[in-house]
């Protein structure tokens, strides 16, 4: 209220944002009320010591202090009182206008209205009859602001009446002697109905801003403390917390686990229908109370609905079944769901995250211990095969029966070191240092030599070449692709009955090349092929083939730094087939002129 309101208000202001910078929490409550404001937030925070300051005494004509109305509508909170001044004893509170008790208003306003005609019949002969009118309009508008639209038309007519009998002649009757007077009555009616309508109008659309501020308080407060939520069951503390809070709700939060099966949180309060949250949450609609879905539900049933998904259902039980169908509190209650699921996805994003974090750094010490260990195997390992194979030889030309060891001692040595290679070739490939040297291939060449690599491997399985002779040729790493086929011939081998066979074939499909192995095995185990690619992952956990899983990783590691793609399925006659399918690039110029030859 003028330079004086403006510089208490910038003074209160300032001693707020101090306290927000010494760590408190700070907020502005707006109301006609002040005591109710201050009575409702405590009670909504479990708030048991208030603090009031007061400067100066009171006088008594102004009513009852802070404190003291405090101390009327809140006696169970402590008062904790610092004055500026000496401290006076408690005043008795001075008359105030009442409030709306169980009448409602119409008993006040009835005697406000009497006591207001018994001061002006003195007055009747001094005043102009239009300056009566005006008190009784001013009294209009005060029950219009005190106790609402109702109240207020009954003082317009009430005013009318008393008006008539008391202040126009002839006085002590209804009658109306001048005609003139009627069209005064309709005016000071009609205006008294639109002033009062017009009030309380106002009056509502203010509790309404306050009612919409006070959730937007209630939102950001929990906004903030849930970005410090680190679990759901904080989640659901914080959520619960602030309905309570703003319409004494009670909640009940539904998450799902890992197999989708919805559970409710621990202190879960309410008993639900546990099939209408199924519903909720398969549909991602609301249901229950307020809504179109079983409207007759005790509760309000909302889906959390995150960005991404679903990540549960909030349970709402409010004591007042109307609460919900103001959409000032239905909006509040979608809200709060909103927020919650947020913060529910922010939650598994960070665990997601730890996972993955915690996944690839056990991948990389576990690549480096591979990568060392197979080094430091490499060479006692090539002088074992070479000492092995010595022995064979000798013992060959000796024509000596411990032949037959010294040959299963030299396979057994070619299997470890090829083991090894393909430990030292996965940890060169998942650390990103392949560097490919690419050069065109013919199908048939790159095949022929992953044959010859395996020696004796591929003895008891007889091979099936299907290579067309229109195939064009390869463009990649020779070496990789070599093992790449390496690896798919001796899985098959190991995986195939002796004496099988073993189909190899080249073509060109649909702009692509397609390199085929197909066994006459058992075929691939039930699931997705895909996971068969996977390090250290075998069809079978216990299983008497030796391996650690490694073959088909490479083999996938080296088609995608190829730009290929490697793909395995069962054959209809029996067997597993895996697919190397190559992309289809424009064979190179040649540099020569073919009609130029001789």
């Amino acid at each position: 209220r003028g330079h004086a309101g403006a510089a208490a208000r910038s003074s209160v202001l300032a001693a707020l944002a101090q306290a927000a910078e010494q760590g408190a929490h700070t907020l502005v409550l707006a109301g006609p009320a002040p005591a109710s404001l201050i009575a409702d937030y405590a009670r909504r925070h479990n708030l048991s010591l208030l603090a009031l300051s007061q400067r100066g005494n009171r006088p008594r004509w102004l009513g009852a202090s802070l404190q003291q109305q405090l101390a009327q509508r809140a006696p169970e909170l402590n008062c904790l009182i610092l004055a500026a001044g000496e401290r006076r004893p408690a005043a008795t509170a001075g008359w105030r206008w009442p409030r709306t008790g169980a009448g409602g208003g119409w008993w006040q306003t009835t005697l406000a209205s009497l006591a207001l005609t018994a001061a002006m019949l003195p007055l009747r002969g001094v005043l102009d009859a239009a300056n009566l009118v005006m008190l009784y309009l001013l009294l209009v508008l005060l029950a219009a602001v005190r106790y609402g639209r109702a109240p207020a038309a009954w003082a317009a007519v009430l005013s009318v009446a008393l008006f008539d009998f008391f202040f126009v002649a002839p006085h002590w009757s209804f009658a109306v002697s001048d005609i003139q007077y009627l069209i005064t009555f309709a005016v000071m009616l009609t205006v008294g109905l639109v002033a009062g309508q017009l009030v309380a109008s106002q009056r509502q659309s203010a509790a309404q801003a306050r009612q919409r501020e006070a959730h937007t308080r209630y939102l950001y407060e929990m906004a903030r403390e849930l970005g410090s939520a680190l679990m759901p069951e904080q989640v659901g503390e914080i959520t619960g917390r602030f309905l309570q809070a703003s319409l004494n709700a009670q909640i009940s939060l539904w998450l799902p686990d890992a197999e989708e099966q919805l559970e409710a949180l621990p202190d879960t309060p309410l008993a639900v229908d546990a099939a209408l949250v199924r519903w909720c949450f398969d549909h991602q609609q609301a249901a229950g109370q307020g809504t179109h879905t079983l409207p007759d539900a005790a509760q309000l049933y909302l889906p959390l609905q995150a960005p991404m998904r679903t990540r549960g259902v909030l349970v709402v039980a409010v004591p007042d079944v109307l609460a919900l169908a103001d959409p000032d509190n239905r909006r509040l209650c979608e809200a709060v769901a909103a927020l919650a699921a947020q913060t529910l996805e922010r939650l598994h994003y960070i665990e997601v995250a730890q996972q993955t974090l915690l996944s690839m750094e056990s991948e990389r010490l576990r690549h480096s211990l591979l990568a060392a260990l197979s080094h430091d195997l490499r060479t006692p390992l090539t002088a074992l095969s070479g000492n092995a194979e010595t022995l064979l030889l000798a013992l060959q030309r000796g024509g000596r029966a411990e032949q037959e060891q010294a040959a299963l001692l030299l396979a057994q040595s070619q299997r470890i070191t090829r083991l090894v290679t393909n430990l030292l070739e996965m940890a060169r490939l998942q650390a990103g240092g392949v560097t490919l040297h690419q050069d065109w291939l013919p199908a048939d060449e790159v095949i022929g030599t992953a044959i010859a690599a395996l020696g004796n491997t591929l003895d008891a399985h007889p091979l099936q070449l299907d290579i067309d002779p229109a195939c064009p040729m390869l463009y990649g790493d020779a070496i990789l692709l070599e093992r790449l086929l390496v690896n798919l011939l001796e899985n098959a081998a190991k995986y195939s009955p002796a004496g099988s066979s073993i189909r190899i074939s080249a073509a060109a499909e649909d702009g692509r090349i397609l390199l085929r192995v197909a066994d006459r095995g058992p075929g691939l185990p039930p699931g997705d092929p895909a996971r068969l690619f996977d390090a250290f992952s075998r069809g079978e956990r216990e299983s008497a083939i030796a391996g650690v899983g490694l073959g088909l990783a490479i083999c996938r590691t080296i088609a995608d730094v190829h730009g290929a793609r490697l793909s395995a399925a069962n054959r209809h006659d029996g067997g597993a087939c895996f697919t190397l399918s190559l992309p289809l690039r424009p064979p190179p110029a040649l540099d020569f002129d073919l009609e130029n030859l001789p």
